[in-house]
């Protein structure tokens, strides 16, 4: 099983953050399929990629963290592909993720981590 794991920290409204990632999730090609608004599982569209290769996003709000201009936010994507490569669908959607999170206009980037390739 590929697993990959990143922690942001992002200056931004804390109110609306939940809504504000499930769109960004959206545009990356994923449909929300359950939502708490601390913790949001997010699974990729099927037709593009062998179903054993679809991806799950898993988003966590780490409520102790964040304050009200501030959000930790934890993701953990993985599918069940096995990680032959270190180029392989799964590593190529976390980065797309992880890219489209760190670029995205609604709010400012201030700390980002990540698993090693």
């Amino acid at each position: 099983m590929a697993r990959y794991t990143s922690l942001f920290t992002l200056e931004t409204p804390a109110e609306r953050f939940s809504v504000m990632l499930a769109e960004v999730l959206m545009i990356c090609n994923f449909d929300i399929i359950y939502d708490t608004g601390d913790y949001l599982m997010a699974r990729e569209v099927p037709g593009s990629v062998v179903f054993g290769k679809l991806v799950t996003v898993e988003a966590l709000i780490d409520r102790n963290v964040t304050t009200a201009t501030e959000v930790r936010l934890k993701l953990v994507i993985k599918n069940e592909e096995l990680p032959l490569h270190t180029q392989n669908h799964c590593r190529d959607m976390f980065d797309h993720v992880n890219q489209a999170i760190a670029d995205h206009r609604q709010w400012k980037l201030v700390e980002y981590a990540s698993t090693p390739a």
